[in-house]
């Protein structure tokens, strides 16, 4: 465990970053004890940090589906509110934000795997085409195609989010 750890510890804090807006301990020791218990499910048919990547983001929506973060969100006082209603409606924007990620995570989600796979390489974990290239043993020409498609069809799905 420790190997994977040292490994992918970044990797695995960059993705929790990218989805819950902020670094969170108790959502990274998760995804450790959820690896450490998965570890005899996991079957070599996908890049070990592909799999680790989603079961991240799954514990990432766990999280948000959870009653520890309702309780988070819900321990707000009354003049906390006001305060952050008169400096714009601040909480109002994360709240959008939040709902704004998880439907993008949703449309990726929905992406074909090959796509898809590009996508978080390139997007969430910021590897450069090359490293992708070299990662999935791929021309970096079919790399730049799978993500410029896939940008296309989350353009297509997104589209409704730009008119917002």
């Amino acid at each position: 465990m420790k190997e994977i750890i040292a490994e992918y510890g970044g990797l695995i804090r960059s993705v929790i970053k990218k989805i819950t807006g902020s670094y969170n301990e108790d959502i990274e020791q998760e995804v450790y004890i959820k690896t450490w218990k998965n570890m005899e499910n996991y079957q070599e048919q996908g890049k070990f940090s592909s799999w680790l990547s989603t079961l991240t983001a799954n514990v990432c929506r766990d999280y948000f589906k959870s009653k520890q973060h309702i309780m988070e969100t819900k321990q707000v006082s009354g003049e906390e509110i006001l305060d952050k209603v008169k400096v714009g409606g601040r909480q109002e924007e994360v709240i959008d934000a939040k709902k704004r990620q998880k439907i993008i995570l949703k449309a990726v989600d929905d992406l074909p795997r090959k796509m898809r796979q590009v996508v978080i390489l390139f997007e969430f974990e910021e590897k450069s085409y090359e490293e992708i290239s070299k990662k999935l043993g791929l021309p970096v020409g079919t790399i730049k195609s799978r993500l410029f498609n896939a940008r296309k069809i989350l353009s297509e799905k997104l589209k409704f989010l730009k008119e917002n």
